[in-house]
């Protein structure tokens, strides 16, 4: 029996940083949690370290067409999915000097298409049932424009307003929505960047406990840490000169 209120979730992005994290978090408190990912060996440490609440799922997110199927299928499977969170992500530099196609293209494809799949796939049978939790991990980059970073702050902008649109149409169905917004953290995608670039850095565990929390209050909307979050909401206020001058310190 779970300690919490879902019995099962399904995490993306499981086999390393936010959402390996995630999945454990989850796991350890009783909830059944499909942890998907490409990497299945990666699934396998996973569930070997965690144990019998994590069930391995091996998924690609960049094809949304079999992605959304697969979501709508084991959401039959398993008697209907009480939490997904879809943190599958990647982040390339899109600086000019260094621009490739096939970056933003991934980006699109897994951030965007992958994210969106992710969270509709079961989202009808939520809606009969009258109940669901669906969760977004955007960024803290999808909420002001930053340099080097155009396709990533983009696709992050795009799954916040996702969210807050289907949150107005699924509230009178019962359907929690949480959109997360983390600053820099600690892992895979983040261990190539300059550490003196990354402002109020965080460690995973920290970061998965914050983000934990959140979603189990049910929060619209989790923006964290407290520090760059009020530095970006401070300089969307500001005259575009001003806030360019602040961002661009910002990778």
């Amino acid at each position: 029996m779970s300690s919490l209120s879902y019995k099962t979730a399904l995490i993306t992005g499981a086999s390393s940083g936010l959402g390996r994290g995630l999945a454990a978090w989850f796991a350890s408190r009783g909830v059944k949690v499909y942890a998907a990912a490409r990497r299945e060996d990666a699934l396998a440490s996973l569930k070997s370290e965690v144990g019998e609440n994590i069930t391995p799922l091996k998924l690609d997110v960049s094809d949304g067409e079999a992605t959304f199927e697969r979501v709508k299928a084991l959401d039959v499977e398993v008697g209907g999915l009480d939490l997904i969170i879809a943190n599958a992500g990647v982040g390339e530099d899109t600086r000019v000097k260094r621009f490739k196609w096939e970056s933003v293209q991934r980006m699109i494809d897994v951030n965007v298409t992958g994210a969106s799949a992710t969270l509709l796939g079961a989202l009808p049978a939520m809606v009969e049932r009258k109940r669901g939790h669906l969760v977004g991990i955007s960024s803290l980059a999808g909420l002001l424009p930053l340099p080097a970073s155009s396709a990533y702050c983009a696709t992050k902008s795009y799954l916040r307003m996702f969210l807050d649109s289907v949150r107005i149409d699924v509230a009178k169905y019962g359907i929690d929505v949480s959109s997360i917004h983390p600053g820099f953290v600690k892992s895979e995608m983040t261990a190539k960047n300059n550490p003196k670039e990354m402002a109020f850095l965080l460690e995973t565990d920290d970061a998965v406990n914050r983000m934990g929390k959140a979603i189990v209050r049910r929060d619209e909307v989790f923006a964290f840490p407290w520090q760059l979050s009020s530095i970006i909401g401070a300089a969307s206020a500001l005259p575009r000169p001003a806030r360019q001058a602040i961002l661009k310190r910002l990778r």
